[in-house]
């Protein structure tokens, strides 16, 4: 059986205990690997490894620096087949989905942060006959990137890139959950060229490695992606520190549905936004609003189309829905939609886990669902399900629809389809979100700040404010 290894120094190198952790295809229900039960030992190694790195990648010219990214994204590209397999099988999303999505995003990261870095300039204030200033970023120093399990590489290298791309010394945790393209990236970096100790992935628990990488005084800025509980941990644990911490954090997003949007595309996309990557997707729009006057219409079409859904092996190319990441990943989804039945709620289609056949019969499935009967304030519609479960509620007018769809903890992202701009630019206006799409779903431009309000988290990523975040201004001012 296959062992993961760490990435310290430039090495792959096994824990310091020695301990593994199993790692399960969640499509099969099986061990298929181990991954390293890493602790403080190894985190003390890495920022030893990041420390003795740093001078020597932050004065390193632009150009090489750049290029040595570029090789490392080139090697994502070239190995895209590999990647996704090891994707779906760890993760349990279909391949389709990782080959199409997650491994070209990846690649896209790393070039997009590289070729950023060449055009950062600095800023320059006069003082008129007195002074100038001038401000330019230097980068921090060592850096954690923690990342969660349902976009394993994708989110991984949407944290890693920006620091190395910026002249940081990076210290990794991948999900103990889905390391595996982790690992193969750290091949991947010696292939490429990147120095010794520049970047260092370990993998293991959160409580144990992550806290560690938390904690300790050498790091000197955290960007974690996960779960709204966790993210206050770190907030409080951090904060005292005074390190710089980026939380992007927990979603309940609204998909709005006005009267006068175009149906058929919407209903396609609203399939696409409820149940990609089986939910398990921080912006898919798990609260779907209905206006009124289509709600049945709607609802009649959505769970025809939902209905027809089949959930099949990750590994075939013909897999739309795959499986949920582990067995305590299931039961909690599970016991959501048993909990939105005691709330009052009518499971219209879905509702059970999916038991297949063969090699696949202890497999994670979860049968898409769909809920409808159940008031804004119930649980089902203010916490954070994160699985193939979307509720329906109706809207008579406008106001109502934005005050049902600000009416969670959270505020990370929000759909509106309607045919009227000057509508979808005052309820995108009053929307408490990091993120408003008009007309579509997850359509991305790397460059434009990504992150929520509330408890969807603190600070952005993506584009400048990625690269602000790693680094720290310093302002300069000569007398004349």
């Amino acid at each position: 059986m296959e062992k993961i290894l760490n990435y310290i120094g430039g090495n792959l190198v096994e824990p310091s205990g020695l301990a593994y952790l199993d790692n399960v295809d969640p499509g099969r229900g099986k061990v298929y690997s181990k991954v390293p039960d890493s602790d403080q030992i190894d985190v003390e190694k890495a920022f030893a490894a990041a420390s003795a790195a740093f001078q020597g990648w932050k004065n390193t010219p632009l150009e090489t620096r750049c290029a040595i990214l570029q090789r490392l994204a080139d090697k994502i590209g070239e190995n895209k087949e590999a990647l996704a397999l090891a994707e779906a099988r760890d993760n349990g999303k279909p391949v389709s989905l990782a080959i199409h999505v997650d491994i070209p995003r990846a690649e896209s990261n790393i070039r997009f942060f590289a070729t950023a870095a060449m055009h950062w300039s600095s800023e320059s204030h006069v003082m008129e006959n007195e002074a100038i200033n001038y401000t330019h970023r230097k980068p921090i120093g060592v850096v954690g990137c923690i990342a969660p399990w349902n976009l394993p590489l994708y989110l991984f290298t949407w944290k890693i890139a920006p620091a190395l791309a910026s002249g940081n010394c990076v210290i990794a945790k991948p999900s103990e959950l889905t390391p595996m393209t982790a690992y193969l990236l750290a091949k991947l970096a010696i292939e490429a060229g990147l120095p010794a100790g520049v970047l260092n992935i370990l993998h293991g628990l959160g409580p144990k490695v992550g806290d560690a990488i938390v904690k300790h005084p050498g790091i000197k800025a955290i960007s974690f992606t996960g779960g709204t509980a966790t993210g206050a941990y770190i907030a409080g644990t951090v904060a005292p520190m005074f390190k710089k911490v980026s939380l992007e954090l927990g979603g309940k997003n609204a998909n709005i549905i006005f009267a006068d949007a175009d149906f058929d595309e919407m209903l396609s996309t609203t399939l696409r936004s409820s149940f990609s990557n089986q939910g398990q997707i921080c912006l898919c729009g798990s609260r779907i609003l209905v206006e009124a006057s289509i709600y049945d219409r709607f609802k009649e079409a959505f769970v025809h189309k939902v209905s027809q859904m089949k959930v099949g092996d990750p590994l075939l190319t013909a897999t739309k829905m795959g499986a949920v990441v582990s067995e305590a990943h299931m039961q909690k989804v599970l016991g959501y939609i048993e909990l939105a039945k005691q709330e009052g709620g009518t499971i219209l289609c879905g509702g059970n886990r999916i038991l297949l056949e063969g090699e696949l019969a202890d497999g994670y499935y979860i049968a898409p669902t769909v809920i409808e009967g159940l008031g804004p304030a119930c649980r089902t519609n203010q916490e954070e399900i994160f699985g193939p479960v979307v509720t329906l509620q109706k809207f008579e007018t406008e106001e109502e629809a934005i005050a049902l769809a600000n009416d969670t903890p959270y505020g990370l992202a929000a759909t509106v389809w309607t045919s009227h701009v000057t509508k979808a630019h005052r309820v995108a206006n009053e929307l408490q979100t990091g993120i408003v799409w008009i007309n579509c779903w997850l359509l991305r431009d790397l460059r434009t700040p990504f992150g929520g309000v509330k408890q969807s988290g603190v600070g952005r990523e993506g584009g400048w404010e990625a690269m602000r975040f790693f680094t720290e201004p310093q302002n300069v001012c000569i007398k004349l």
